[in-house]
């Protein structure tokens, strides 16, 4: 990470979702570690909440934090598998106007795979940007998420990192 200290740290406002059929408040622990993760690099946890895997609430969920002038950023964590429940990317393919951020993905199996081998190419994590908001979508296991967070979204969210980073970009995310 190369953060230039000279530089301000901006905090933002992030959302967690967490895409389940079974997790509950109680055992949600890839939300538990992107909770934590957001609020120890200084970031403000806007909302957290579990949904099931059904792509129209999914995406209506997406669109109400998008449109929440107190979010900026969406990390969800959960439904990018292959199966047929597996429907993250598909609510992402349902909001208007969403841009896909191809190299979130790719970067993220590139990562992974130094942890869990040939086993990544079954994950669809992926990102968009929709109407000035950031939406990250990793996959569900904690490991995943870890993978995601540390090795990406750490360094994109922090206003500091050089020599460029999501945050700077968002006054104009917007134009068009």
């Amino acid at each position: 990470m190369a953060i230039d200290e000279s530089k301000t740290f901006t905090p933002i406002n992030i959302a967690v979702l967490t895409v389940s059929d079974t997790r509950t408040a109680e055992d949600d622990t890839s939300g538990d570690i992107l909770a934590e993760r957001v609020a120890s690099a200084g970031h403000t946890l806007s909302a957290r909440t579990i949904m099931k895997d059904d792509p129209d609430l999914l995406a209506q969920q997406f669109d109400s934090w998008i449109d929440n002038p107190h979010i900026d950023a969406i990390v969800s964590t959960g439904g990018t598998g292959l199966t047929g429940r597996d429907v993250t990317p598909e609510a992402l393919r349902r909001i208007p106007g969403a841009r896909d951020i191809p190299g979130f993905g790719e970067l993220f199996r590139w990562l992974s795979f130094k942890t869990i081998g040939t086993s990544t190419v079954q994950s669809r994590a992926c990102a968009v940007v929709a109407r000035g908001t950031y939406i990250f979508a990793l996959p569900g296991s904690n490991g995943a998420v870890k993978d995601g967070w540390d090795g990406i979204l750490a360094e994109q969210l922090d206003s500091r990192n050089r020599p460029c980073n999501f945050v700077e970009l968002m006054p104009r995310l917007r134009e068009t």
